[in-house]
């Protein structure tokens, strides 16, 4: 393991009674053109305990490829006029919430 080694933890929150769209959207259209772009994607999970909740998380080697590779993904057209529109529409993007963290073992 890198001592630079980070990690996003992302958690979302689909529209009440979306998220199967949103797991279906993240798994077939953004998790793919993330990882096409250079994201790492370590893992996904829904919570058992809350029908709306989505989390992943992505992990980085560096500062410099977690903004570099952003850049790449949101900056792209794919992203702005045909991905961020549909996820917008499945998710209550004013909770999510994104955590970075280091590995410390």
């Amino acid at each position: 393991m890198s001592a630079a080694e980070h990690y996003e933890l992302r958690q979302y929150w689909a529209k009440p009674g979306r998220r199967e769209a949103l797991v279906d959207l993240m798994s077939q259209e953004i998790l793919p053109f993330q990882v096409s772009c250079g994201v790492d994607v370590v893992a996904t999970f829904v919570a058992s305990d809350d029908p709306d909740a989505y989390v992943w998380i992505r992990r980085w080697s560096s500062d410099q490829q977690r903004e570099r590779v952003s850049a790449a993904v949101y900056g792209s057209s794919r992203w702005n006029d045909e991905l961020m529109p549909a996820v917008s529409a499945l998710m209550d993007r004013e909770r999510t919430i994104v955590t970075m963290l280091d590995r410390i073992s």
